[in-house]
């Protein structure tokens, strides 16, 4: 079996939007420092890298599916030039309400990544800006790491916390 790093997209992997706003154009994405050489140094050490985000964009009718498909792969082809490879990716494209198994906090994602990639979650680690990506990675069996960015840390605490994904993929590779 496999061992994965799930990534949070918005928040881990790019900047997040302003305010309560969502990434829906490239213009708009914009690549955290470190990421694509934390996200080839997962590669290297034989971690699947696979993305699970919320996309609460798409049922608010502000990309379609394809539009944000096409913003995945140009996120992917950006980070492929620095030899940093994306496995898999995987959105929640529903609204809040009503609930669906595929949405943060609830597994779902990291759960179908893991029956489709044979990846082994006890030996797996789920790497989020916030609670429910805490307690998605905690409910699915995963290790789990926060990256704080100034926020309280959630109630059930990630089993580490950093600042950056260059961070914590460093202290990954050190255990």
């Amino acid at each position: 079996m496999q061992k994965a790093a799930f990534l949070d997209r918005d928040g881990v992997i790019n900047r997040k939007a302003p305010g309560n706003g969502y990434i829906t154009t490239w213009k708009d994405m914009e690549i955290l420092p470190g990421v694509p050489d934390s996200i080839a140094k997962l590669n290297n050490a034989g971690f699947q890298v696979i993305v699970v985000s919320n996309q609460r964009c798409v049922a608010k009718g502000l990309i379609t599916i394809a539009g944000l498909e096409s913003l995945h792969d140009r996120m992917r082809e950006h980070l492929a030039q620095s030899k940093a490879r994306i496995d898999a990716i995987y959105y929640c494209p529903h609204e809040t309400s009503p609930p669906c198994r595929c949405r943060k906090p609830q597994p779902g994602m990291l759960l179908d990544a893991a029956r489709d990639h044979n990846i082994d979650l006890a030996q797996s680690w789920m790497i989020g800006d916030s609670a429910v990506d805490v307690e998605a990675g905690r409910r699915a069996g995963c290790r789990t790491i926060l990256l704080a960015n100034g926020q309280r840390p959630p109630e059930r605490e990630a089993d580490l916390i950093g600042t950056s994904l260059a961070e914590v993929v460093e202290r990954i590779l050190k255990r």
